[in-house]
């Protein structure tokens, strides 16, 4: 109770009443509240987005990865034993960051569901860079029905990452749409 403010702890002993069924459901629907009034109410501050977290097997070994090979610029370390077992890092082309951190013992490495994305326009001449010192690209850069130009590939963790290159289309509904009416097409032709 000692975290709890001193309204709601004057409210603890009071008996609540309780609204007939319909009531209840208009008050509900009466209450929605817009993500700006959300945000008012948790303290008027916007949300940012900080860092990604990426879990590694072998810090040293995605260190080596993430700024020897994508170019990210080492922010921050923590080593235990001369072992590097954290390691934050900028991105070579703005203010992301993300942060390696070492996995305890049988933490699963696979992040299904997740995928990092960088963009650099010029997409097919980095991936070339990459492979000339021996990284595998799953992907080599394409484009893709939506307008973008994606190369995939993973980290030595295994987690799937996409250099890319949105361009002017980045937000135009037209290649959104497009894209929509290719995936469709292709949905109605496997019938």
């Amino acid at each position: 109770m000692a975290g709890m403010s001193a309204k709601r702890k004057s409210n603890l002993g009071k008996k609540t009443k309780k609204s007939p069924p319909g009531k209840a459901k208009k008050a509900l629907k009466a209450k929605k509240v817009s993500a700006p009034q959300l945000a008012a109410e948790v303290g008027g501050e916007k949300l940012t987005f900080n860092h990604a977290m990426v879990y590694a097997a072998d810090v040293r070994r995605a260190l080596s990865f993430y700024r020897d090979l994508l170019g990210f610029k080492l922010v921050d370390e923590f080593r235990h034993d001369d072992i590097p077992v954290y390691a934050r890092l900028r991105a070579p082309g703005g203010d992301g960051t993300i942060a390696l951190h070492l996995a305890g013992p049988g933490t699963p490495m696979a992040s299904d569901g997740v995928r990092l994305y960088f963009e650099i326009r010029e997409v097919d001449d980095f991936c070339r860079k990459l492979q000339a010192r021996g990284f595998y690209i799953t992907q080599m850069p394409r484009m893709m029905p939506w307008g973008w130009r994606h190369a995939y590939l993973n980290d030595p963790d295994g987690h799937e990452i996409s250099i890319y290159w949105a361009g002017e289309n980045r937000m135009k509904k037209t290649v959104m749409r497009a894209a929509k009416e290719v995936e469709q097409a292709s949905s109605t032709k496997g019938r």
